[in-house]
């Protein structure tokens, strides 16, 4: 055990996991590499849990925030910002949703938390819906509604939650179906479980599941959700902590793939944003967003050097098209993963789209977790010079595959060359 490691252990909560037998510091980073601290170097195909977005040590961020720095570190919401409103016009305008308003916060996890006080308060209801291997984050109320048992420590909450199907394309009660028949299914489900509930106040739902394993339903299924929502007057939120910003490649936003019936009455957003630095944030139209009656601030949220950051990285997004490089170089990545994937007996599923990519494993010949062989696959993709995540809804035995979406053809080519020789080990 290492000095650091005997002194993490010492003084950190035994809930704060930490990545393999011999737990990994990262000292540096650039690009899509980083280092340890004994020096070896790592194609990173994780990016801190989806948050380095574009890139490690990304020169016109960390210019950004050294020079914001330099003036002002700190204000809070009590003073105008223009760091934060300038942030904040671009997102409202990106977001889809008209007449819209921003609410800054530190992570993902708060995000979801205001989004589902706005939507409570708003609908004067503690009823939620959310589906089955979610996940939304470590709050008291975020736990509440999270539909992934190993990340619900409690059954306690302040909210009345009901699960609903739809979110596991390959699992459950309607796996077998078509995809239309698949929509239909859950649809009805959905009709079914309304006609025996209470005034719902909405229903949060990732376009893709991150921490459940990179699945996802059929283009549409949440549109279809929308229509018979509308029919009730309950809200959608969808939770863009994971998905937005181009990462699935085809949308700017997950919810995009599902926008038939329009956009979302709440969006969520965290992670990427930043790139590294801690921003999350609510979008939602502003008679939901002024809904409340009393004063609320955050010192943190909006914070005009990580505002500074955002600025800066969602220019260098937008203007080098990084959500068109996630859909070609991660539409390439995932080829060569299922090719080097189609002899391994363990592996039940590769899918996902852009540069969110999800290998399932399971017990050989049957739909049986088989977190054994995720970790050792972990493990032997770090020996091979490739950080991964895991996650799953069953029993974490998924492969996360989220690399920066400045990932090149070449790291891609690479990358997948050292999961090949990682997965050939079970």
């Amino acid at each position: 055990m290492t000095s650091l490691y005997a002194r993490h252990k010492a003084v950190i909560p035994d809930w704060v996991s930490l990545y393999y037998r011999d737990p990994l510091e990262i000292t540096h980073g650039e690009g899509r590499r980083v280092w340890d601290a004994e020096g070896r170097t790592y194609l990173d195909f994780f990016g801190g849990i989806l948050t380095t977005m574009t890139a490690h040590a990304l020169p016109e961020v960390t210019k950004a925030v050294a020079e914001q720095a330099g003036r002002i570190i700190h204000s809070s919401t009590l003073y105008l910002n223009r760091p934060m409103v300038e942030l904040a016009e671009r997102i409202a305008g990106l977001s889809g949703i008209p007449d819209a308003r921003v609410f800054f916060t530190t992570s993902g996890t708060e995000a979801n938390d205001a989004a589902l006080l706005l939507a409570t308060t708003y609908r004067r209801s503690s009823q939620i819906l959310a589906m089955r291997n979610s996940y939304h984050g470590r709050s008291f109320s975020t736990i509440g509604i999270t539909g992934n048992r190993a990340w619900s420590p409690t059954g306690l909450s302040p909210l009345h939650t009901l699960y609903v199907h739809g979110g596991v394309r390959t699992r459950g009660p309607y796996a077998a179906h078509t995809d239309e028949g698949f929509t239909q299914a859950c649809v009805a489900d959905l009709e079914d479980l309304l006609g025996h509930t209470p005034e719902v106040a909405a229903l949060i739902a990732e376009p893709v599941q991150g921490v459940g394993g990179f699945t996802s339903p059929p283009d549409g299924l949440y549109a279809a959700f929308r229509r018979v929502l509308d029919q009730h007057g309950i809200l959608w939120i969808s939770d863009e902590v994971q998905t937005g910003w181009g990462r699935t490649g085809d949308h700017f936003w997950g919810w995009q793939a599902h926008g038939q019936a329009g956009p979302p009455d709440i969006l969520t957003f965290a992670k990427g944003i930043g790139n590294g630095m801690s921003i999350g944030g609510v979008v939602a139209r502003a008679e939901i967003m002024n809904c409340l009656d009393a004063n609320s601030i955050s010192t943190f949220g909006g914070s005009p050097i990580t505002m500074a950051a955002g600025l800066a990285n969602l220019s260098y997004l937008l203007e080098h098209d990084l959500q068109g490089n996630a859909r070609r170089v991660g539409g390439l990545l995932i080829e060569r993963i299922r090719a080097a994937a189609a002899g391994v007996p363990a592996v039940r599923e590769v899918r996902g789209r852009g540069l969110m990519i999800g290998i399932e494993l399971t017990e050989p010949g049957t739909d049986r977790a088989n977190p054994d062989a995720a970790a050792a696959v972990l493990e032997a993709a770090r020996e091979n010079g490739l950080l991964i995540g895991k996650g799953g809804g069953h029993n974490t035995s998924t492969l996360r595959i989220a690399p920066p979406l400045s990932l090149t053809v070449a790291e891609a080519e690479e990358g997948a060359a050292m999961l090949e020789q990682a997965l050939a080990t079970l």
